[in-house]
């Protein structure tokens, strides 16, 4: 994956550093091969749910508030309180561990697809452009999860 990525950098100020390709990623209109469709229709529902659990983790407002006063006043009626604002937030927070696996399973897959073979790194970037793509929305995913927690 190294060697794919580092196509993508570019440093024309260094004159010692390996030499640039010049590869064009056309998002907007990348579309699946035959050859990438199986992995592609994957990756798809994946990052369709990666759109939820993203949407799910900003409106995520803990119960901080209502633990407190469990452990203050452990009457019943706190602890119901409480349990009935912690429950929706553990279902939450469960759903995106479940999400953290199925992602676990798909980028070996995709990674897989767009380093194995025959082709070269510059070959990979300019066949299988939809691919790219979805590599790219995992990693703007991630980086909007960890934002965002």
């Amino acid at each position: 994956m190294g060697k794919l990525l580092s196509l993508l950098s570019r440093d024309d100020s260094n004159c010692c550093a390996a030499k640039s390709y010049d590869v064009f990623l056309d998002f907007e209109n990348a579309a699946p091969t035959d050859t990438e469709r199986e992995v592609y229709d994957e990756v798809e529902r994946v990052l369709k749910e990666s759109e939820v659990v993203l949407d799910e983790i900003q409106i995520y407002k803990g119960a901080n508030k209502e633990i407190r006063e469990a452990i203050a006043d452990p009457s019943p009626e706190v602890q119901a309180k409480a349990w009935s604002a912690v429950l929706p937030l553990v279902i939450k927070l469960k759903r995106c561990y479940e999400h953290s696996l199925e992602l676990d399973k798909i980028v070996p897959k995709l990674l897989g697809q767009l380093v194995g073979g025959k082709l070269n790194p510059t070959q990979h970037l300019e066949t299988q452009q939809a691919l790219v793509k979805q590599l790219a929305e995992i990693l703007e995913f991630v980086l909007k999860f960890d934002e965002y927690k």
